[in-house]
């Protein structure tokens, strides 16, 4: 069995020291090299991991592992040659996602309609500006954990009323917080700033074990667009990973029961109202961690950016990319990442004022329509197209175990 197994081993680690060698030419400094060969080494030995059926089906967190950090490293692998705009939208997107996936979960799976996670998203976006504020050495792993649980209270808070309320009446109630939100943080101007918000106490820099491994100056890994990119992305891919096995858990199980018989939910012994407060609990702590993201990125925050409008557009943007999937989160991060991009591309194209009225609504004007398209030609979003595609041809060859519900959850 050795004998056999042999050459296939010495072949892949033949390809993951030809890569590694590979990363360390093609690099300016040493240094970088280093951590380009680590990332090329990551993707290659999670793809390697990837290929048997057998693992597949026997080791699914190992499946997702394998799978987020293959994601992860090809991303980061790409920032090194990327732009420093396009890096920039890159985090964008993938601070987006978070939020977005957050709410997919909330809504796909447990069917809860929430209008209001542009208001937790500012939770976290605050939580991190005020600690920073008053703790600028706290380390950034830190300060992200301190925001999500900021927001997982909040959203403990807010579903507790879910718990009897139904339909439009859930949905008013979060329209509600998003709404108020703004004026709370006017309100106390003291802690937020008022509308001016809040500058973090410094300008985004590496650090300390960064500056150690890379010293500032002789490493493109230590420009701020480039690790405050890297960061973002890392953390982004935590937090799908968690996600993703949290689809396939006995929680998502149940809540996705929830959502489709209540009734046979409690025969089976689900307890409905805990499960409605865990998963807007979920949903706002994901929320909570895309803003705190937000604010890494930009470096401050103002109440203005979490309005009720914010939360339309992330309700728009994950219809578009497909609610109740994975994918559709990613997908929908990029597209609102790219929709400024786009509509700076219209302004030029037309000559229109970007100041005038008709500019300053372009982006609701492009979400409005993406979503009017997209419900038209495929209700379940991009993503969705993919899992129906999938479906259709496992029903012509018979095959009973079409796409999973762990894997879509239909609104």
């Amino acid at each position: 069995m050795n004998r056999q197994r042999s050459p296939r081993g010495l072949s892949a680690a033949g390809i993951v020291i030809a890569v590694a060698v590979l990363s360390l030419l093609v690099t300016p400094s040493v240094r970088d090299g280093v951590a380009l060969a680590i990332l090329m080494m990551l993707t290659v030995t999670s793809a390697l991991i990837l290929l048997p059926s057998e693992l597949r089906r026997a080791r699914p967190v190992l499946t997702r592992a394998a799978t987020s950090t293959m994601v992860v490293s090809v991303t980061l692998v790409a920032t090194f040659f990327f732009s420093s705009t396009t890096d920039f939208n890159l985090a964008t997107g993938a601070a987006m996602a978070v939020t977005l996936v957050g709410l997919s979960f909330l809504t796909g799976v447990s069917g809860q309609v929430s209008i209001g996670n542009g208001a937790f998203m500012g939770v976290g976006a605050f939580t991190m500006a005020i600690w920073s504020n008053h703790h600028a050495t706290t380390p950034i792993a830190v300060t992200l954990l301190l925001s999500v649980v900021a927001g997982a209270l909040v959203g403990f808070l807010l579903g507790l009323p879910a718990t009897r309320l139904r339909g439009p009446y859930l949905a008013g109630m979060t329209l509600a917080f998003a709404v108020a939100f703004p004026a709370i943080l006017t309100y106390f101007n003291s802690w937020t700033g008022g509308d001016g918000g809040l500058q973090l106490p410094n300008a985004a820099n590496p650090p300390h074990w960064l500056n150690a491994l890379f010293v500032h100056g002789t490493s493109s890994l230590t420009s701020s667009t480039l690790w405050l990119t890297d960061i973002t992305i890392v953390a982004a891919g935590v937090a799908f990973f968690f996600m993703a096995n949290l689809f396939s858990s006995r929680v998502g199980r149940a809540m996705r029961l929830v959502r489709d018989n209540e009734v046979a939910a409690e025969l089976v012994g689900v307890n409905l109202n805990r499960t409605r407060v865990l998963a807007f609990v979920i949903s706002s702590a994901y929320a909570a961690l895309g803003g705190a993201l937000w604010t890494f990125l930009n470096n401050s925050v103002t109440p203005a950016t979490y309005s009720f409008a914010l939360s339309i557009v992330i309700l728009s943007v994950i219809v578009i990319g497909g609610i109740g999937t994975i994918p559709g989160a990613l997908i929908g991060g990029l597209v609102y990442a790219y929709s400024t991009n786009v509509i700076n591309w219209i302004t030029n194209q037309t000559g229109l004022n970007p100041q005038g009225n008709f500019a300053s609504q372009l982006n609701g004007i492009i979400f409005g329509g993406l979503l009017i398209v997209t419900m038209m030609l495929a209700p379940r979003g991009v993503a969705g197209v993919y899992y129906t595609l999938r479906r259709q041809r496992a029903s012509k060859r018979g095959d009973v175990a079409s796409p999973p519900k762990e894997t879509y959850a239909e609104a």
